[in-house]
């Protein structure tokens, strides 16, 4: 049996169930949202263009100033790399022209070298050779700036000053040479010996030809020459000096006791000529020769004794006289100091002694004379 429901008075009707949907806060918002995105997206699309042109208007103002930029510093890099180049150039040109100085001094040192050895050779040491500069890049030998470069002005200075000192001691030797070789002259005419002397144009010659255009001078070259004959002279001086007597024949133990001219004569008491100087020495002592030259005489000789005489090559001849043996013979050549005799008493004589005479064409002159003159040249020369 089937039941229907009742409805009774008075009782609440039911309620029906909720469905589910959107507030009407929550739509409205989100439609306002949607339409602002909507109004901005069109909004952005119709003024992309205008956006796009305005970033590109900065885009463009940045590179062109990023290029100005560019274009100032490519510009001052390009002035500093001319500066530098340039500067460059100009120690490059410099240090050519310094070495090539240094080339001229490097000539220079070895001929004044020459010259140095020559004057040395012959007794002239005044002159002082400075040292050679060392050979090489003039920019790392030389002085350095503080800036790390080289210091040219420095370096050229220290060039010049070498090249002076080797003009100092070349212009040294020539003037060394030149005053030994007028005193020697001066001394050796003052005693009748005539000196020759080659000329500074002896042999040279040639055909007389124009100069030729962009050939350099040689200035070094000539004042090397010019004191090289200063030594030549010097040295034909100095070598006539060897065949003057102007030498002690004796060493040793001696004192003169005798002069040359009119004195008392030992024996007869009255006055006499003396034709020679005496010294005293022990017998036996060794006679050697006054000069360079040729034993022309050895035996007795009346009132000499035993005698030598050498001829020698500018026509003097030198006689020793009272000897008591005999160290040369007729025709030997002879030099400055050779023994030649001993000393004795033969002849007429009072005791041990030397007679030493110079004669020129068979006359006597004083010796002492030729004796004092060989001192001065000896202290000339030093």
């Amino acid at each position: 049996m089937r039941h229907h429901p009742s409805f009774a008075r008075g009782a609440a009707p039911a309620k029906p169930p909720k469905s589910a949907g959107i507030r009407p806060a929550l739509f409205y918002s989100m439609f306002a949202v949607l339409l602002t995105g909507n109004a901005l997206t069109a909004t952005a699309f119709l003024l992309a263009p205008d956006i796009s042109r305005l970033y590109n208007g900065q885009t463009e103002q940045v590179v062109e100033a990023y290029e100005d930029r560019v274009a100032q510093l490519r510009v001052e890099v390009d002035r500093l790399h001319s500066r530098s180049f340039a500067q460059t150039g100009d120690i490059n040109l410099q240090l050519q022209e310094l070495s090539q100085q240094q080339e001229v001094l490097t000539e220079q040192h070895q001929l004044v070298q020459v010259l140095v050895d020559k004057a040395g050779e012959l007794g002239i040491d005044t002159a002082t050779l400075p040292a050679e500069k060392p050979s090489g890049d003039l920019a790392d030998a030389g002085p350095v700036a503080p800036s790390g470069n080289p210091d040219i002005d420095a370096t050229a200075k220290a060039l010049d000053r070498m090249m002076g000192e080797t003009q100092t001691a070349m212009t040294a030797i020539a003037d060394a040479a030149t005053q030994r070789t007028q005193g020697i002259v001066s001394e050796l005419s003052g005693i009748g010996i005539n000196v020759a002397l080659p000329d500074d144009d002896e042999g040279v010659g040639g055909p007389l030809l124009p100069p030729q255009a962009g050939e350099p001078d040689s200035p070094m070259v000539e004042d090397a020459n010019a004191v090289m004959s200063a030594l030549v002279r010097y040295k034909a001086a100095r070598d006539s000096i060897a065949s003057a007597p102007v030498h002690m024949p004796l060493t040793g133990q001696y004192r003169q006791s005798s002069s040359f001219g009119n004195r008392t004569d030992p024996f007869s008491g009255g006055r006499a000529f003396h034709a020679g100087l005496d010294f005293a020495a022990p017998s036996g002592s060794i006679v050697s020769a006054a000069a360079d030259g040729t034993v022309t005489f050895v035996g007795t000789m009346s009132g000499y004794g035993n005698a030598v005489e050498v001829t020698h090559a500018n026509g003097l001849v030198t006689r020793y006289g009272h000897l008591s043996g005999f160290l040369s013979e007729v025709g030997q050549v002879v030099h400055t100091g050779t023994p030649i005799a001993k000393v004795g008493s033969t002849g007429r004589s009072t005791g041990p002694h030397l007679h030493f005479e110079v004669r020129r064409n068979d006359a006597a002159i004083d010796p002492a004379n030729f004796l004092k003159a060989g001192k001065r040249l000896s202290a000339l020369l030093g």
